[in-house]
């Protein structure tokens, strides 16, 4: 890619990922003077998480990566369906994707900035700004898939409903279940699955976008827990 080695990309994407939280332990004591850093972090990790929050997480997800698995498998041609070859690539790969990306976000957009917006506007409207500036933050990684022309504007914009989708239904969970590792196993699981599955990116981002799109409506019309009138107890 680029014609750099793909460790290089590895390295700056994780680097890339801990950013927002770099900065944000950075410019902590400006923004909470008096308080402390780690004290925030454990708090975002304080409350219990809930069975019934992480199941449905769990099959919302496993069940958006059958039907598009389902969709692949019936319209390939490819030899083999998924990228990974065997459990120890899967293990890495999974462990990999979970450090460049989920741990090292989360705790800037969802444990800072998901939580502030909501003190000052609503949590649909909150989810839907921070899904917006979270897109758009990924936007150096949109010019390293090679896609150029149409096809990039295909990806840029399903990419972002795909990101805006998840955020409003990370915002939803979140505030059911206000601990960190809500929002990051959502994030973790998004990318993992959108990364095994042997298909072209783009439509792999399609089907994401229209399914992520679908649930977060779902839950929008269904409002559990009056998630959308309700602010995360602090």
């Amino acid at each position: 890619m680029l014609g750099f080695p793909t460790w290089v990309f590895d390295i700056v994407r994780c680097l890339s990922a801990w950013s927002s939280t770099f900065a944000f332990a950075i410019l902590f004591s400006k923004i909470y003077p008096g308080q402390h850093f780690l004290h925030f972090v454990k708090q975002k990790f304080k409350n219990q998480l809930r069975f019934s929050v992480i199941l449905s997480v769990l099959v919302i997800q496993a069940t958006i990566f059958m039907i598009i698995l389902l969709v692949v498998m019936k319209n390939t041609k490819a030899d083999a369906i998924l990228t990974i070859s065997s459990w120890g690539i899967l293990s890495y790969y999974f462990f990999k994707n979970l450090l460049s990306g989920p741990i090292g976000e989360e705790l800037g957009w969802r444990g800072f900035a998901l939580l502030e917006l909501q003190k000052k506007y609503g949590s649909l409207q909150s989810a839907i700004i921070i899904g917006f500036w979270w897109g758009i933050w990924h936007l150096p990684i949109w010019f390293t898939t090679g896609f150029t022309g149409l096809e990039l504007l295909k990806y840029i914009i399903f990419f972002m409903l795909s990101i805006i989708s998840t955020t409003i239904i990370m915002t939803a969970f979140y505030t059911i279940n206000q601990n960190l590792i809500i929002p990051i196993m959502i994030h973790q699981f998004f990318n993992f699955f959108i990364g095994i599955i042997n298909e072209n990116l783009i439509i792999l981002m399609m089907y994401n976008a229209i399914l992520y799109s679908i649930v977060a409506f779902l839950l929008i019309l269904m409002n559990p827990k009056k998630v959308w009138s309700n602010k995360p107890n602090q």
